[in-house]
């Protein structure tokens, strides 16, 4: 009697902390586990954060004057799965998430590190969806500079 009473209490305490994790949670495990990948150099990981259709784009320049590069997903994959374990080190600060329904945003300036040396700063603006399978990135756009890239 006294094992069904502590069972009782495990599935209960259990069940508490799957609710305890917000949308907002949710979908800070997606931004963050799209940076394990890319310090892992787990391709497969990467692309289970992204959507099927998703956009990866940079600002930037061409010319002196601003221009958007975009990525497929899936090159930038095949281009993590290929480096070696933490050569690939972008470090992010999530300063806002909103969400509305099934729509996410997410704002993170970031510092990257290639093989321990900085590289760049900027910051990652995410749109994330749910789906039945949770939060995918549908879209990712960063900058990318070389100054004003405070305590590097």
């Amino acid at each position: 009697m006294k094992f069904i009473g502590i069972l009782i209490l495990f599935n209960i305490s259990v069940s508490i902390s799957t609710q305890a994790q917000t949308a907002e949670d949710s979908v800070k495990i997606t931004v963050n586990n799209l940076f394990i990948a890319m310090k892992s150099a787990d391709a497969n990981l990467l692309r289970s954060c992204f959507a099927d259709s998703a956009m990866l784009q940079t600002i930037g320049y061409k010319n002196g004057e601003t221009a958007v590069r975009t990525e497929p997903v899936s090159e930038f994959a095949d281009f993590i799965g290929k480096e070696e374990k933490g050569s690939a080190d972008e470090r992010i600060d999530i300063e806002a998430v909103k969400i509305d329904g099934k729509l996410a945003i997410v704002w993170a300036p970031y510092k990257f590190y290639y093989k321990e040396k900085f590289s760049h700063c900027g910051v990652n603006s995410f749109q994330l969806v749910r789906f039945a399978s949770g939060w995918k990135i549908q879209y990712l756009i960063d900058t990318r500079r070389k100054t004003g890239c405070d305590n590097q």
